[in-house]
């Protein structure tokens, strides 16, 4: 059913239309599946529009390690933390991560102890503080997908090209199709079909999804992120789970090329380069990670402050780990709604917009 305005992805006589489509296909399996969606937009869309309660019975869909600060391991903010400590630094982020709890604290209590934070809305306005304080030296804590390090990068080639020694960048950057890989070997989770997300795909392209198909047999469609878009994407997908198919289809057509964005890929490679990386709930994934290169060190947080943050560990009693990697759902956490809830968050799946956690509370507790 081709939809030519966006509105029309919202109008209900086209979901309806859509949700009775789904019902017929999915009565053609042979047995129940499950489909996980890995992106933290397409979490907050299926809860706030009631998608998963809407499904045929014979759909489960469960949420994967699609939210940049969830995934975020609580290693790379107790390094954060330490640096904001550090004396003449000023540590930079985007809002959610103040109130990520660390180990011993999260960047709200540091900055209770003088550390001096600031909420920045991108990586420019922390290079715009870095003008702004010569004598201070301005840390950028680097976190999301393949969607965010493009700009992270560029704000790293102009600092380099103009000079601006006090801008540094700690990058806890992860690139998403490593996860996919790392989540098809996960025991005791049988995913059947993954909804792919399509902010992160107008970057890298279609085409980086092949090895989840070619080597797991997997079936990816990259999704768009209104009610229309995923029920068309669920359709398409059930009907390559039915048919025994495995392949990458593109459903989010008006936002995604086929090759990505090749300039904003020649950026990240330009900047960074792969190496292992932590995950909050799939522990550390080969390749799944971007450092800084060489290069560019003069820039990199990690190299400049090689702080020593001894264990860390997730809060006790979180299962936010377990709820990342689709092994358990929000309501198996003994603390959700209970000691964890938006307003005190205890783990970072109920800090974030994008956190599972958050998105039932708000919308199917």
């Amino acid at each position: 059913m081709p939809l030519p305005y966006l509105d029309d992805f919202r109008q209900g006589r086209h979901v309806r239309a859509l949700l009775e489509q789904l019902a017929e296909h999915a009565a053609t399996l042979e047995r129940p599946a499950l489909i996980m969606e890995v992106c933290g937009t397409h979490t907050m869309a299926i809860s706030r529009h009631g998608i998963r309660q809407a499904i045929p019975e014979s759909l489960a869909l469960i949420s994967g390690p699609g939210c940049p600060v969830c995934v975020t391991a609580n290693a790379d903010i107790d390094a954060f933390i330490e640096m904001a400590l550090l004396p003449n630094v000023i540590a930079t982020t985007f809002g959610d991560m103040l109130r990520v709890p660390g180990t011993r604290m999260g960047l709200a209590q540091a900055r209770g102890q003088g550390a001096r934070v600031r909420i920045v809305y991108s990586t420019l306005d922390a290079l715009k503080l870095a003008r702004e304080n010569p004598d201070a030296t301005v840390i950028f804590f680097g976190i999301g997908f393949e969607t965010t390090a493009p700009t992270v990068a560029a704000a790293l080639v102009e600092a380099q090209e103009s000079n601006i020694d006090n801008f540094m960048v700690l990058s806890a950057h992860k690139v998403v199709p490593p996860a996919l890989a790392a989540l098809c070997a996960t025991p005791g989770l049988a995913v059947d079909a993954f909804l792919c997300p399509g902010h992160v795909t107008a970057i890298i392209g279609p085409e980086a999804y092949r090895p989840v198909v070619d080597d797991f047999g997997i079936p990816c469609v990259i999704a768009g992120f209104e009610p229309a878009d995923i029920l068309q994407s669920l359709t398409m997908l059930v009907d390559q789970i039915a048919a025994g198919r495995s392949e990458v289809e593109l459903q989010y057509s008006r936002g995604v090329r086929p090759e990505g964005n090749p300039t904003a890929m020649a950026m990240i490679d330009r900047v960074f380069e792969p190496r292992d990386a932590e995950w909050r709930g799939l522990g550390v994934i080969p390749g799944s990670g971007l450092a800084i290169r060489g290069e560019f060190a003069a820039h990199d947080a990690a190299r400049r402050f090689p702080v020593d943050v001894g264990y860390s560990r997730e809060p006790a009693g979180c299962l936010c780990g377990a709820i990342l990697t689709g092994l358990k759902k929000p309501r198996d956490c003994p603390l959700f709604g209970k000691g964890c809830t938006p307003e005190h968050p205890i783990g970072p799946c109920m800090v974030s917009s994008e956190g599972t956690c958050a998105a039932y509370f708000q919308y199917e507790i």
